[in-house]
């Protein structure tokens, strides 16, 4: 499939940003947004059905976190809780090829899709993976509790129930970086409570054209009794 131009305006909000990109950056980035929109004909992988819509709402969207990013070492691991059609890890990896992305999503066609759109992009740097973030948060037998240098989630409920879902796979020391929108601070102000069980502190908000990224520390090891089950989360968020 032939890549999908940038559109001027993604261009525009790139420069202002101050987002450069390697030689093939733009053309891998147009290479995924073709494949996502024709597979969502398909699988619903995103309400974005428009080209010039999608590149501003879904690709740069994404790309606004590399600011966050940009200070972890080389090999350092990133996990995208709630994936879907692949976002916002696909961007990442394809713009931040010396940092490891795992891409994970509970849903078996959505996950199908971010393997087929790997390996037609050829990324090494970026894994996708089918489980629930709360069985994997819960044992470190899996290898992921406590695995990953930053979790990063977009568009995957409120911040105290996406909380536990995503700092328990955080290292201590590591950064949970959620996309968000204006209702950013209302649910920061009704989460402090599963925070502070999570041992997790808000340590800043970037406000971003297209959103907010609110981004949290894990400052000590999650209590073992977390996460809970789904059942148990959505049932009676921590307070």
């Amino acid at each position: 499939m032939a890549p999908l131009a940038p559109t001027p305006r993604f261009l525009s909000l790139a420069g202002e940003l101050g987002l450069e990109f390697d030689s093939g950056d733009l053309d891998q980035l147009g290479r995924f947004l073709g494949l996502l929109l024709a597979s969502n004909k398909r699988v619903n992988l995103t309400a974005v059905r428009e080209p010039e819509a999608a590149w501003e709402t879904l690709i740069f969207d994404a790309l606004t976190l590399i600011a966050v990013l940009s200070d972890l070492p080389p090999g350092a691991r990133v996990i995208d809780v709630g994936t879907g059609g692949g976002l916002p890890g696909v961007p990442l990896a394809i713009t931040m090829p010396h940092l490891d992305f795992t891409l994970l999503d509970a849903t078996g066609k959505k996950i199908a899709f971010v393997e087929h759109a790997i390996a037609e992009i050829g990324l090494r740097n970026a894994h996708a993976l089918r489980h629930r973030a709360e069985v994997i948060g819960a044992s470190g037998k899996l290898g992921h509790r406590a695995a990953y240098d930053a979790v990063v989630s977009r568009a995957v409920g409120r911040i105290a129930v996406l909380a536990e879902l995503t700092v328990p796979l955080a290292k201590v020391g590591g950064l949970v970086l959620m996309v968000k929108g204006q209702r950013a601070d209302a649910e920061l102000s009704e989460a402090q409570g599963a925070l502070r069980q999570l041992h997790a502190a808000h340590v800043g908000t970037v406000t971003t054209p297209t959103g907010r990224i609110v981004i949290l520390e894990k400052r000590r090891p999650t209590p073992g009794k977390l996460p809970r089950t789904a059942a148990e989360i959505k049932k009676n968020p921590l307070r």
